[in-house]
């Protein structure tokens, strides 16, 4: 290959590079605005595996509901405060029959709420249910009026926000967001399910395959020509 051919591969190899990371850095940037589900597992918040209309907690479980905005499961923010079930439920005795679960309902922040709205403080309830009941009944139980869209995604705890439902949100919100959150959550360290994007390394390498069979079918049409 001459000198002329091998640095014409490597510009436009560089080139489709910066183009494919700079497009996924661009798709990560994007923010979504919703409520998240939360388990407690000892001192830790974990991203619930599953939804709180299908999810059944047993009597003592502590879950946390936050609304935040972020990219995905990775990024999004815990509930905060104290998270004790014999403190937030020391004033609700066990009956037989039923089961109580400890709620923390996290409202955010200012920089989380949607546009003329300011987030209630943060609160806990304990919310005593029968013992076939999910999370979404629990949360029913002390923290009306709860709104869902048409896919039954939580769209509204207690009132909270009035208006929106999981919409994007412009990168400088999403990105003001996280640094605010980064100076007041809890840090407990708790690890994340698997977010709902692909992370940005993943995608640079995906480029990188794409990049070089691009490169190689060139080379093999100009030593044709």
């Amino acid at each position: 290959m001459t000198t002329y051919r091998r640095r014409s591969l490597a510009v436009l190899i560089s080139g489709v590079l910066c183009a494919l990371v700079a497009g996924a850095g661009q798709a990560q940037a994007t923010g979504y605005r919703y409520w998240s589900f939360w388990d407690r597992d000892g001192s830790a918040w974990v991203y619930a595996s599953q939804g709180p209309s299908t999810a059944r907690p047993s009597d003592g479980d502590v879950q946390g509901f936050r609304f935040s905005v972020s990219e995905d499961s990775q990024d999004s923010a815990k509930p905060r405060g104290t998270a004790s079930f014999d403190s937030i439920c020391a004033a609700t005795p066990a009956r037989g029959g039923e089961k109580r679960v400890a709620l923390v309902i996290d409202f955010g922040t200012a920089q989380d709420a949607p546009s003329g709205e300011a987030p209630p403080k943060p609160r806990t309830a304990c919310a005593r249910v029968a013992d076939d009941a999910t999370s979404a009944e629990a949360l029913a139980a002390v923290a009306k009026p709860l709104r869902y869209n048409n896919q039954a995604l939580l769209c509204s705890i207690a009132g909270y926000p009035k208006t929106g439902c999981g919409e994007q949100v412009s990168s400088s919100e999403a990105t003001e967001s996280q640094a605010t959150e980064s100076k007041d959550t809890e840090k407990d360290g708790a690890a994340a399910s698997d977010g709902g994007g692909p992370s940005v390394g993943l995608i640079a390498g995906g480029a990188a395959v794409v990049v070089l069979g691009a490169a190689a079918v060139w080379q093999t049409r100009r030593r044709r020509g």
